[in-house]
């Protein structure tokens, strides 16, 4: 089948450069419309797709953001891989500002946000023990490497609701205590309704500050992390288009089964399944439904 990589972009990263044929689309959901439209086009022959997650002009706030509609207009689209890239503070010395984490774990600490696709009427329970995709995370650090990006491969990402920042006893906590490495306000539920959807899903964690833990940093200072989000945005843009000759036009089945998320996944039984939410669930569970 054909590959197409959709990439949700995060604060700072609002296109991507050199896309052939390059077409703005709106996509209804029955989720409602997700952050923008979603632009559209081939780069090196492989079918992309790049939706701004807070919107051009960044209009959604990390609570406010149609995570549900954004990951069922991208499935809508026949996305197969989903590239995260999203702004983070840092709890760890090594991973500086500047450097970029491939995130394999995540804490979540939302709790104003619609999680799941599924509900009463149509009950799911998919496995989130390996959150993110180990294939298209090893290529993902393999392309920002090739950009000249400082990369570290593997990381816990605490995701908290926002939109302030932390506090420095929270900062303290997440860091010393729970052994968190980045922390951010977008990737959750983003990660888990990119698995219910089968869809393969990396995260890569751009670097802008060190929160609030750092003794030499103080508070976190919005102009510093601006400055910082511009470079990060030109090296996110530039590992980006190293990704299709990566990656492949053509897409086998997923060594790890995100793909196949959902096999097991459903317990209500046929007979009691609500139609109507049935009816929304075509894109992301049509597969299985």
């Amino acid at each position: 089948m054909d590959r197409i990589i959709g990439v949700i972009g995060g604060s700072g990263l609002y296109e991507i450069d050199g896309l052939e044929d390059a077409t703005w689309q709106a996509v209804g959901t029955p989720w409602g419309a997700p952050s923008d439209e979603i632009l559209t086009g081939r780069l090196d022959g492989v079918k992309m797709a790049f939706l701004p997650r807070h919107g051009r002009g960044h209009v959604h706030s990390p609570t406010t953001v149609p995570y549900r509609a954004n990951i069922d207009a991208l499935k809508r689209l026949g996305v197969t891989d989903v590239i995260s890239v999203s702004a983070c503070g840092s709890f760890r010395e090594e991973m500086a500002p500047g450097h970029f984490v491939i995130v394999d774990q995540f804490i979540d600490r939302t709790f104003a946000r619609e999680k799941s696709f599924f509900g009463t009427g149509c009950v799911a329970h998919v496995s989130l023990a390996h959150p993110t995709c180990e294939r298209l995370s090893g290529i993902c650090f393999e392309a920002a490497q090739a950009q000249g990006i400082t990369t570290h491969r593997g990381g816990t990402y605490l995701a908290m609701e926002g939109p302030q920042f932390s506090t420095l006893a929270e900062s303290k906590l997440y860091r010393a205590q729970w052994g968190c490495d980045v922390i951010g306000m977008t990737n959750m539920p983003e990660a888990k309704l990119a698995r219910e959807a089968e869809l393969c899903y990396a995260s890569i964690a751009m670097v802008t500050d060190y929160d609030s833990w750092h003794p030499d940093h103080g508070e976190v200072d919005i102009n510093d992390i601006i400055r910082t989000l511009t470079g990060n945005s030109a090296n996110a843009r530039g590992m980006i288009a190293r990704l299709p000759a990566l990656l492949g036009a053509t897409r086998e089945l997923c060594p790890h089964g995100c793909d196949r998320a959902l096999e097991y996944a459903i317990m209500t039984a046929p007979e009691k399944r609500d139609p109507a939410l049935l009816s929304k669930l075509d894109a992301v569970a049509g597969r299985m439904l």
